[in-house]
């Protein structure tokens, strides 16, 4: 049986979040941390991989095992919003990388001399990357056409929830009062909200 193009898309969706481990080898470098760097992932970084693919996953299965939960009209219109968010959300995520710079690792980490980075994004958000990365999954989740689909964006969301909590008590103990400052200014993923 041929795949639908939502079938088809989403998978799209679902290989470009699978590129992380790769991009992550460009942008930071395959030689590894710097020296004096303290490590305080938790395995936060493979349980965030997990719940992404298995939240990509459960999104087309569900899909498939509820057709009655389909989007049945608007569906052109529909499909397009799902892959604007893909796009929105990987360019906000890399921006955010970018704006970082060499303050980004992929496992939670800091480094001797660290500082706050509070431009870009980080001027509204803590973790607009996160943000970016969850505009991602739910694009590919809304690509699925299927009201169903859009649950599985919790299992994701637990991923991130848990990523936040490590990150933010590593750069809380490792940068201080400057982190705590930045904490009590600025939300966690939504300005104004969250």
């Amino acid at each position: 049986m041929p795949e639908r193009p939502s079938q088809q898309w989403s998978r799209s969706g679902l290989s470009s979040i699978s590129g992380y481990r790769r991009r992550c080898i460009s942008v930071t470098g395959a030689a590894g941390l710097p020296s004096g760097t303290i490590e305080r992932d938790n395995g936060s970084k493979w349980w965030l991989i997990a719940s992404v693919w298995v939240t990509v996953a459960a999104g087309i299965g569900v899909a498939e095992l509820f057709p009655n939960a389909a989007i049945k009209s608007g569906r052109d219109a529909v499909f397009v919003v799902g892959l604007v968010l893909m796009i929105a959300g990987l360019a906000l995520r890399w921006y955010s990388i970018w704006v970082l710079g060499t303050s980004f690792t992929c496992n939670v980490a800091t480094r001797p001399g660290q500082q706050v980075v509070q431009s870009g994004p980080y001027r509204w958000v803590r973790h607009p990357s996160y943000t970016g990365g969850l505009l991602t999954v739910l694009g590919v989740l809304v690509c699925c056409l299927n009201w169903a689909s859009l649950a599985a964006l919790i299992l994701v969301a637990f991923g991130y929830a848990n990523r936040i909590r490590v990150e933010e008590r590593a750069l809380a103990a490792d940068l201080g009062s400057a982190y705590r400052d930045y904490m009590r200014r600025t939300r966690r993923l939504i300005p104004f909200l969250i």
